[in-house]
């Protein structure tokens, strides 16, 4: 897979997102109808191929329209209001473009049922019908069914084959490398006492090496980077991508990356030793919530849980474990626990 193959957009109807879900909740694996059995195709074959949402809104939206040809039979106004009702619940405007597996956990998540947007529960005229398999529970039995039965997940034993690869590369390694906000994670984890074996992530294995070797060299990556992410159900390997919280997983982390390497003063590459740079972190960040916080609510591609509990104050598991690891790696004081 290139990027070039990645970068063909997938062009659909907001619609046929809740389609694809309907019709698995059908019980079949794939859909019998043949454009829906198409997208869910490309879909499962790149989860994370970009998929455009264009419908006809009109106005000054009237430059992404596609017409009637994908309409389906209840009529145009119903198709508008259907199409436009599903970009307000997944607060999208028309013609947007997004990874597909974005999509489809954000739809999942915040479109429960398809009651009172493919059809309702009072018909004011034969116009207004719907759809006729909007109350029969095929649309949400396909949701029970969760993202898994559109996205399959990462194999067990490939996960188990990571784990065991990278933390023997970890511990071999002259250069631990390591994407910047996830040291903060490793602290929460610590504070929280999460302990090695840890299947997830590498983080507290990464912990207990450094308070065993303080000076390992630490080299600043992009991306959910292998040496400490290998093992993650949620990373897109082929993209060295976080595909967590709702398919944005990435984005959010990017810019608390970013914002991490502002306030350290540093930049992707910079590499010191992992005592001198847990003093600096402890120093310059006493609190998660200047890099985790997040004021938006869901669905947004901004949002998630870390960033919504950090919007009161920082993670208490951050400030116990900072504590800890301020005696114990930064000030060589104390036994690791």
């Amino acid at each position: 897979m290139n990027y070039s193959e990645m970068e063909q957009v997938l062009t659909i109807r907001p619609y046929q997102a809740l389609c694809v879900v309907c019709a698995l909740g059908e019980g079949e694996d794939a859909p019998k109808d043949g454009r829906l059995r198409e997208i869910l195709d490309k879909v499962r074959e790149r989860p994370d191929r970009p998929i455009a949402l264009r419908c006809n809104a009109g106005s000054v939206y009237r430059y992404q329209d596609v017409g009637d040809a994908e309409d389906t039979p209840e009529g145009s106004e119903f198709n508008r209001k259907r199409d436009l009702d599903i970009l307000t619940r997944l607060n999208l405007p028309p013609g947007v473009v997004l990874p597909a597996r974005a999509l489809f956990m954000t739809l999942l998540r915040v479109i429960p049922t398809v009651r009172g947007i493919c059809g309702y529960d009072t018909v004011t005229s034969p116009a207004w019908r719907g759809c006729p398999k909007a109350l029969s529970g095929c649309y949400e039995r396909g949701r029970a069914r969760g993202i898994g039965a559109i996205i399959p997940p990462r194999d067990e034993a490939e996960l188990e084959r990571e784990k065991r690869a990278s933390l023997k590369a970890m511990y071999e390694a002259e250069v631990i490398t390591i994407r910047p906000h996830i040291l903060l994670c490793a602290v929460c984890q610590y504070g929280r006492g999460v302990r090695p074996p840890f299947k997830p992530d590498n983080l507290p294995e990464m912990i207990q090496h450094i308070l065993k070797h303080p000076d390992t060299p630490i080299k600043l990556v992009e991306g959910a980077d292998w040496m400490m992410c290998a093992p993650c159900p949620g990373r897109v390997p082929e993209l060295n991508a976080c595909g967590h919280v709702l398919g944005s997983g990435g984005l959010s982390n990017q810019k608390r990356d970013l914002d991490m390497l502002q306030i350290l003063g540093l930049t992707y590459g910079s590499t010191m030793p992992a005592r001198q740079l847990y003093r600096l972190i402890f120093e310059k960040i006493p609190s998660t919530q200047p890099i985790c916080k997040r004021e938006n609510d869901c669905p947004s591609v901004w949002w998630d849980g870390c960033g919504e509990k950090n919007r009161s104050g920082g993670n208490p598991d951050y400030e116990r474990g900072r504590e800890m690891l301020l005696k114990q790696l930064v000030e060589g004081r104390g036994e690791s626990h």
